[in-house]
């Protein structure tokens, strides 16, 4: 084990030339980062998401209820027992030909069997007063964190001159301020990697898993090789947009339309401007070629740029879609439905396939009546969600 570790802290590969990890060690005199500090991040990582959950309950929940959220979830679909079956041991997205074979069998047309597959599948989606608690988890923690790392940031003088982060690198001593806000991020981020797989699933849940997997990955290195001042630029240029559009859902959650749309637009412009103009202008512009002018060539300056690199084809990607969601507020006067909205729409699937020759009465069969009772939880307009 000691030589697989050996080999993987290999200092060629790490630090810049003639530099090793014993010129790093913590002295009377400075403190510099170290991997063991990274453990931290675990029993701290339990922690908020244990806060999270009291957080929820004792204080998002009060004020949900407070604003008159929604508590139910979406209308459960009608008993049956044959597509109960079909539904958990077989698909629970019947093609044309088990749906034309099921309507034979129940004597239900075609739309209504599409129909209770849809409330069936909404039926395991979350209601929105579990959504406002999330967002508001959210954007307390961001708040909190941006609040922070301005206030840390504007004090240094890297925050206005970024060649300033390699002014003695990398023998700059780790700041208890810089160390404390490294680390929380790092847990924070932890600890959206595990609850991932219990919030609310979306439509981009693994680009959102891969976005996490390069933040961590980015945070975890990046402290070890001491380049945190430039790292502590990059969390809090992230954390910027996150504030206001968690802030847009929440007032999308409270039916608080107009709102939301102005929170959303605000959003997209955050967004664009600082993950599409300073990030690459300031935090690529900074590694590529300040560090490079500064220090020279090492093999893990490569590293951290390829994943930079990949953040930023993310941010283009998410710009993509802010943009296209923004281009509806505009031209239908409103912020248009998330694309990736964890609730179906009612008329997803009814015009994909044609009603079968025995139509059966939807009233009697689904307990609905027309196509507003179709699905019994169309919330309002949203605004793009998770970036």
């Amino acid at each position: 084990m000691a030589g697989i570790l050996a080999w993987f802290w290999n200092e060629r590969f790490w630090l810049p030339h003639n530099v090793t990890w014993a010129d790093l060690k913590n002295t009377e005199e400075a403190s510099f980062p170290q991997a063991e500090d990274l453990y931290l991040a675990f029993p701290l990582a339990f922690c908020i998401f244990m806060i999270r959950l009291v957080f929820e309950r004792f204080i998002a929940k009060p004020c949900a209820l407070g604003l008159k959220v929604q508590a139910n979830g979406p209308q459960k679909a009608q008993p049956n027992a044959i597509l109960e079956k079909v539904f958990t041991a077989i698909t629970k997205h019947p093609d044309e030909k088990r749906l034309e074979g099921l309507s034979k069998q129940l004597d239900w047309d075609v739309r209504s069997i599409q129909r209770w597959f849809r409330q069936r599948r909404n039926q395991e989606k979350p209601s929105t007063l579990t959504k406002f608690c999330e967002s508001m988890w959210r954007f307390t923690f961001y708040l909190y964190i941006f609040t922070y790392g301005v206030r840390f940031l504007k004090k240094t003088p890297w925050l206005w001159n970024t060649r300033q982060c390699w002014n003695g690198y990398p023998y700059q001593p780790l700041m208890p301020d810089l160390h404390y806000y490294y680390i929380v991020e790092l847990s924070f981020y932890w600890s959206l990697m595990f609850s991932q797989f219990t919030d609310i699933k979306r439509k981009d849940f693994s680009i959102m898993f891969t976005h996490h997997i390069v933040t961590v990955i980015l945070i975890s290195f990046s402290y070890v090789t001491n380049l945190t001042r430039v790292g502590a630029l990059t969390l809090c240029l992230h954390d910027s947009a996150d504030i206001l559009l968690e802030a847009a859902k929440m007032a999308n959650y409270c039916k608080c339309q107009k709102l939301s749309d102005l929170l959303f637009l605000m959003f997209a412009i955050v967004f664009i401007i600082s993950r599409l103009g300073i990030y690459p202008l300031w935090i690529l512009n900074t590694m590529l070629f300040e560090l490079y002018e500064a220090l020279g060539n090492f093999p893990a300056l490569w590293f951290f740029n390829m994943l930079l690199i990949v953040l930023q084809v993310l941010h283009c990607f998410w710009s993509y879609l802010i943009i296209k969601a923004a281009y509806k507020a505009i031209s239908r006067g409103k912020v248009a439905k998330d694309d990736r909205s964890d609730v179906e729409s009612s008329s997803d699937e009814d015009d994909s396939v044609p009603r079968s020759n025995n139509p059966h009465n939807t009233t009697t069969t689904n307990g609905t009546s027309g196509a507003n009772g179709t699905n019994g939880y169309l919330t309002g307009s949203t605004c793009s969600e998770d970036h």
